[in-house]
């Protein structure tokens, strides 16, 4: 990676290093938030069918469709789920030497078989809970945005346990037991210009201009957010810290064939062209040193990184984007002791779509390493 920057070990999906990065969990938070509105309609003519369902006219073959695949099972250290990767400081190395006292046989490990399914209704509580600080702690119509992630099932993958989806329908003949909150990740893509008169929308890009201090990065956001809102996706990955790192690649790549697939299955021309993105706009979180390091400790080079990527692929998206900016989070956590010279901050992205293949390529490679 340029720069020299590291990145911690993957091992059993999360390094212990990593998970000590991990913003507090929204869980309680999010148990007293309300509960789900009306839906927001989408446009007349939104397509619900499923893209990998939809017969082609060429010979292309095409993998199955979302409810048919499955993830290889995953072995992962048992911990809450109410934790997302840029959700907690609350992790692992706090307690020191505590830790390294515990045997091999306190520290239970199971086995998970994950699988991608369709967003629906029913998985708001999931959704919302994983973007509960998407936008920090600014008030906003966070509960119109997960309406049309849910509503747009044509892209977008949610994950959850395989059995789960079959449990939750099993449920439902009997009287409707709802499992949203056993969701373990979420990726979409929204097109701005399509959901411009949306609330969320308007409150997205009103406070991302707010953030923005140097006038010049200031211009081009503008430029992508009015202008160029009709090519413009913007790209939301969320996923909890127990999620297998191995299954990120497989998830990125379900969203970019989606997508393409988009641009041919939609049947009105509009909604074809609305998936013909030539930018896609990120918001993540990182952190950042608030010092420069003076003297490198050999016993603890991580303590000298200038800049952390609690989500690896963040640091693959910084490096192609055309343009990047950061700004403070003021509902930042208490860090843990080792990490008391980093504060968590906002990174806003912009990378254009010809750069999508070779993120592709890096990912796979940066996890297979």
């Amino acid at each position: 990676m340029p720069g020299g920057r590291k990145r911690p070990a993957l091992i059993a999906g999360f390094s212990p290093f990593a998970r000590s990065l991990i913003f507090l969990s929204a869980a309680a938070a999010a148990a007293a938030s309300s509960g789900p509105s009306k839906p927001l309609p989408l446009p007349d003519d939104a397509s619900t069918s499923k893209a990998a369902g939809t017969p082609r006219e060429d010979n292309m073959p095409r993998p199955p469709s979302k409810r048919a695949k499955r993830a290889e099972p995953s072995s992962d250290e048992e911990r809450s789920s109410g934790e997302s990767e840029e959700e907690s400081f609350s992790a692992s190395e706090s307690d020191g030497d505590d830790e390294g006292e515990q045997s091999s046989e306190e520290l239970e490990t199971v086995q998970a078989d994950f699988a991608f399914f369709d967003p629906k209704p029913s998985d708001f509580h999931g959704v919302r809970l994983l973007l509960k600080t998407y936008l920090d702690s600014k008030p906003w119509d966070l509960t119109g945005f997960v309406d049309l992630i849910l509503e747009q099932t044509t892209v977008g993958t949610v994950v959850k346990l395989a059995d789960d989806e079959e449990e939750e329908g099993e449920g439902e003949g009997a009287g409707g037991n709802n499992t949203d909150d056993d969701l373990f990740g979420l990726i979409s893509v929204l097109n701005l210009g399509r959901y411009a008169e949306q609330r969320c929308i308007k409150d997205l890009k009103d406070y991302l201009l707010s953030v923005c201090s140097d006038k010049d990065t200031k211009k081009q956001l503008k430029y992508l957010l009015e202008e160029k809102a009709s090519s413009v996706g913007l790209l939301v990955c969320r996923r909890f810290v127990n999620f297998p790192y191995e299954l990120v690649p497989k998830l990125y790549d379900a969203l970019f064939d989606e997508v393409s697939w988009a641009t041919e299955d939609e049947p009105t021309k509009e909604l074809r062209d609305s998936f013909r993105f030539k930018h896609y706009l990120l918001v993540v979180r990182i952190l950042e040193r608030k010092t420069p390091a003076k003297h490198k400790a050999k016993h603890n080079k991580d303590d000298d990184e200038p800049v952390i990527y609690p989500k690896l692929e963040d640091e693959i998206f910084h490096e192609l984007s055309s343009w990047s900016f950061t700004f403070p989070i003021r509902s930042e956590q208490s860090a843990q002791q080792e990490m008391k010279n980093y504060k968590e901050m906002g990174l806003v992205m912009a990378v254009k779509s010809e750069a999508i293949p070779k993120f592709r390529k890096k990912l796979e490679a940066l996890l297979s390493e």
